[in-house]
């Protein structure tokens, strides 16, 4: 939302309304507003159209965390995260002569939006998405070979958008949905 300081009369986009109503459920949870205040700001939250509309409804809030920034590298063998963890906000990944593998379908994901950066050299990936996820791959260039990914015929609402972006050497990225 640093367009909002720039140009308070700039359209809202859904990321911004989904980062905007957290940051209400968080300060509700700390006890910062009380239940009553919630549902007013969540209703001009909903209602709001540009990022001044947007910034009047979070005007006195703690200020919020833009979330974490991990890097997992590795000069050679495997990078393999599966099972239960938690996933950050900004996840780099980074691999000069290995295979990686992702498995976010068990993970803990409390971010709306999660950017996946790759750095990887020799090697391929493979990413396992939760089957509600929506996955966005514009920012990925492959040397070598083809991306391969096929976005489901129907998504249900509510799941996380992971971004995948960076540079893949010679290997092969490989993106799933989870089948449930």
């Amino acid at each position: 939302m640093t367009s909002a300081q720039e140009d308070p009369l700039a359209p809202l986009d859904e990321d911004d309304r989904e980062t905007a109503v957290r940051r209400l459920r968080d300060a509700y949870g700390d006890q910062h507003i009380s239940h009553e205040e919630l549902g007013e700001r969540l209703d001009r939250v909903l209602t709001a159209t540009t990022h001044g509309d947007l910034a009047s409804a979070l005007v006195s809030l703690p200020e919020k965390h833009p979330g974490t920034t991990s890097t997992i590298a590795a000069a050679g063998g495997r990078i393999d995260r599966r099972g239960p963890w938690r996933v950050p906000r900004i996840l780099k990944v980074e691999s000069a002569y290995g295979r990686v593998r992702l498995d976010l379908s068990r993970a803990v994901i409390d971010h709306p939006v999660v950017d996946i950066e790759l750095q990887l050299g020799t090697g391929g990936a493979r990413i396992t998405v939760p089957h509600d996820a929506v996955v966005d791959v514009e920012g990925v260039r492959t040397t070598w070979k083809d991306l391969r990914y096929k976005a489901p015929r129907r998504l249900r609402p509510g799941g996380p958008k992971i971004r995948i972006s960076g540079t893949m050497g010679f290997g092969r990225l490989k993106i799933r949905h989870a089948r449930r």
